[in-house]
């Protein structure tokens, strides 16, 4: 069985309008992640995700890696798992 963790985690720089959702979400597919990503109002985007530390560590950096997405800052804390979710959504 995996090692689960789950993050809280809040995207500044230029993360809206450039596919940042739709690029989160594919990767999350790949690594057969859980949680989601939101657009908020200020500009940022909140991203909830869950899975091995490797392999957030991938998503975080392929979405480092796009160039489209320009990431100035990010928030992170460790949260609680969530031993029923089962997918990676975009909420709007």
């Amino acid at each position: 069985m995996k090692d689960l963790v789950r993050y809280h985690m809040v995207f500044t720089g230029r993360v809206q309008g450039v596919g940042f959702r739709y690029k989160a979400n594919y990767i999350a597919d790949q690594y057969r992640l859980t949680g989601y990503v939101k657009n908020e109002y200020d500009g940022s985007v909140t991203v909830e995700i869950q899975g091995t530390e490797q392999e957030i560590y991938m998503f975080l950096k392929a979405l480092a890696n796009d160039r489209y997405i320009d990431i100035y800052g990010l928030q992170k804390e460790k949260i609680p798992v969530d031993n029923d979710e089962r997918s990676f959504i975009v909420q709007y």
